[in-house]
């Protein structure tokens, strides 16, 4: 039991960082900086630790910050897809 509390202060501590970037990535519109290889890595390994939970038989309520973390940072990630798109575009379209 112990244990789960430990993974659950390190899910939330890294879970607060997401809604920062969600944002910085909003509000700036630029994803400059960001990288794409080091989110996917993230979101794989939120996803593994979602599979180890189901396989070892131990699901218990910190999957859902498994879950919750990978979906903020899909946000992000789809937020610097976006916006990479639309600033090449804007940039062709400057020529």
């Amino acid at each position: 039991m112990s244990g789960r509390i430990f993974e659950a202060v390190m899910m939330v501590c890294f879970g607060v960082s997401w809604p920062l970037s969600i944002r910085k990535t909003y509000r700036v519109k630029n994803p400059a900086g960001k990288s794409v290889a080091f989110l996917w890595l993230i979101i794989i390994g939120y996803i593994s630790g979602i599979v180890s939970k189901i396989v070892g038989g131990s699901i218990d309520w910190v999957i859902g910050l498994y879950a919750l973390n990978a979906v903020m940072v899909g946000i992000d990630l789809s937020l610097v897809y976006f916006y990479r798109s639309r600033n090449l575009a804007a940039e062709k379209n400057r020529k």
